[in-house]
């Protein structure tokens, strides 16, 4: 049997074998972490297997004796396991993303032999018939191999090597297994970590959304040329069409559970963009939704997808106990009040809700504990909220590219409607034990197991339970620096530019002096503190100011310098600036003109800004018209 690749451990690898597992695991359950064409896999028929087993799975007697060779390949026959049950066998239906893969259903039937330290891989079809053919020329396993000395090897073999089919997704190529797949296994298997969150659609059959993912993303991929926001269209439409797949898998699941023909209705509370809204609408669902401020996109939109301009504070004016679910998008301060929101306003109401920003009731959230990361220390939190609110409460991961992708979600009570008033009062009590009063916190040792909490104070909810809850402001403050005023910008830039070039600093043999350069710690030391102090209240600070003002300086790798426009490379890359628009040029004035002791190093032909007033023009720059979106 043809060993086709080796690779070694680390020296000294003490995650090993139980680190081998782990890392097996990952390749069957998540072979698409590692194989890009897949959306995943969907696991059946877990059970152990003994010889006569395999005689019946793989039905024709030569295969079945092939895969009994390459079984016990390298061992004695008195080494076998005789007629004990030594495989783990279980079978792996491979969900591909490639639009229009097939028809026949790719599988894998999996033997794990624990005593040997191997698992191997029988891929067969299963077409709409039922007949199975199993694919001889693509059977491999996989052995963790160790010479006694605690050197350790992964070693892939072949059954046979010259019948080998790949087209890439299913069934992978001979190259992809040794050179990708093996040092991933080995890297997992060293690092043998486990991850703090639930794996990806858990509560979701992957091939349906496989599916649906695909149908949305190309009926929405229209989106990113139009996309009128400062935002990153890549990232924000494909977000939004996955977190829109997740929640129409997830209603069509309760639906067929449930026995319910009518779409479930949904609010999105603090639904920004509105895209999730929109596409949630359009694909047949009643719903609206809220947000503190209106965006460009929204007229894109058209009439029939529902978008409020309105500022959120929960209350009794906020409550919807007409809607089926409730969404929370990235709502930051919202997000701890969505469960509370959604169990006040009806005994079905359901919600969704996937954080971001960490908040608590009533501003930042602070942390209490540093044994977990704050993001799970965070989702902890909300779980805890709406465990108290009376949810059974579930948590899964989203497939989106974003590093905060752990939703959670509340489909059910753990109490029935008959228990609503007592199950208020906890909630209420819980709320008010997150109250901050002047001078006073009150924590939740104040609340004693009898549930009496309030010390003799009304801990309903009345009409007034969001009090001491700031929402955002509607318009939102510009905080990148480009609102300071011109003058005291000009004063940093200068005085910052006259220290770098006083230093001793340029290349040798250049007329024109570039300067030195500082840290940005450094530049920060030479400030005065009133000039620092409201530096702070931008984002990024004194680096952003630096950044924003790139005519004069460069700042890289935490150090600022004199930019030189003669140059057309940066020297940490090696693909040039992209040019100035044409309806750019000359409409700023050339800061190098009129502060450098040397002036500008480019004539003024040669550069992009004025060379004094007589240069300068107005920008031409071209007004973006927002047309509606049209399917």
């Amino acid at each position: 049997m043809p060993k086709l690749f080796d690779i070694k451990f680390p020296g000294e690898c003490k995650t090993l074998p139980e680190g081998f597992w782990s890392a097996i695991d990952v390749w069957i359950k998540k072979p698409h972490v590692v194989n890009k064409r897949l959306c995943g896999v969907k696991e059946t028929d877990s059970r152990d297997v003994d010889t006569e087993d395999l005689v019946l799975l793989l039905e024709d007697y030569e295969l079945f004796q092939d895969v009994m060779c390459f079984l016990s390949s390298g061992v004695l026959l008195a080494q076998t396991h005789g007629q004990d049950k030594p495989w783990s066998f279980s079978v792996r239906t491979i969900i591909p993303k490639v639009k229009g893969y097939g028809t026949n259903l790719q599988k894998e039937a999996i033997l794990k032999d624990f005593n040997r330290q191997q698992v191997t891989f029988l891929p067969f079809e299963d077409n709409a018939e039922g007949k199975v053919s199993f694919k001889k020329g693509n059977i491999y396993k996989i052995q963790l191999c160790s010479d006694g000395c605690e050197e350790w090897a992964l070693e892939l073999h072949l059954l046979t090597l010259d019948a080998w089919f790949s087209d890439g997704v299913a069934y992978p190529k001979l190259p992809w297994l040794s050179s990708d797949l093996l040092p991933k296994l080995i890297r997992w298997a060293t690092e043998c970590k486990s991850s703090e969150f639930r794996s990806t659609l858990s509560l979701l059959p992957v091939e349906k959304y496989s599916f649906m993912y695909q149908q949305l993303k190309e009926k929405y991929k229209a989106m990113v040329k139009v996309w009128p926001e400062v935002t990153d269209p890549e990232k924000f439409v494909y977000e939004d069409v996955a977190i829109a797949t997740y929640l129409l898998v997830l209603w069509a699941e309760e639906r067929a559970e449930k026995g319910l023909t009518a779409m479930q209705s949904f609010v999105d509370l603090g639904c920004g963009n509105g895209l999730l809204v929109h596409i949630l609408t359009n694909e047949g669902h009643p719903g609206k939704g809220i947000d503190v401020r209106r965006r460009r996109i929204w007229d894109m939109y058209g009439p029939h997808t529902l978008l409020e301009e309105k500022a959120i504070t929960p209350s009794e004016s906020f409550l919807f106990p007409g809607t089926d679910w409730l969404i929370g998008n990235h709502s930051d301060e919202l997000t701890p009040w969505i469960p509370v929101i959604a169990a006040r306003s009806s005994y079905s109401c359901r919600y969704f809700v996937l954080p971001c920003c960490f908040f608590d009731f009533y501003g930042k959230y602070q942390r209490r504990q540093c044994k977990k990361s704050q993001y799970k220390e965070y989702i902890d939190f909300i779980r805890e909220v709406s465990q108290v609110c009376g949810f059974n409460t579930e948590e899964d991961c989203l497939r989106i590219p974003s590093t905060k992708r752990v939703c959670l979600v509340g489909k059910s009570r753990s109490y029935e409607l008959a228990d609503e008033a007592e199950s208020e009062h906890q909630r209420a009590c819980y709320i008010q034990s997150h109250q901050t009063f002047p001078g006073i916190t009150v924590q939740m040792s104040d609340v004693r197991n009898d549930g009496d909490c309030c010390h003799g104070n009304d801990c309903t909810s009345g009409s007034t339970w969001g009090v001491g809850f700031q929402p955002r402001e509607q318009v939102e403050t510009v905080r990148n620096c480009a609102a300071l005023p011109r003058d005291f910008v000009d004063r940093v830039v200068l005085r910052v530019a006259n220290v770098l070039l006083g230093m001793t600093g340029g290349r040798a043999g250049s007329d024109w002096n570039q300067g030195g350069s500082l840290s940005v710690n450094d530049v920060a030391g030479m400030l005065e503190q009133e000039t620092l102090q409201l530096l702070k209240k931008e984002c990024g600070g004194l680096q952003t100011l630096l950044k924003n003002n790139h005519q004069v300086f460069r700042v890289e790798g935490g150090r600022v310098y004199i930019r030189d426009w003669r140059e057309r490379t940066s020297s940490c890359s090696s693909k040039q600036r992209k040019p100035i628009a044409p309806c750019a040029l000359k409409t700023r004035a050339c800061w190098f003109h009129a502060h450098h002791p040397q002036g500008c190093p480019l004539q003024a032909q040669n550069c992009a800004f004025a060379h004094g007033p007589e240069d300068l023009r107005p920008s031409t720059r071209p007004l973006k018209k927002i047309k509606p979106y049209a399917f």
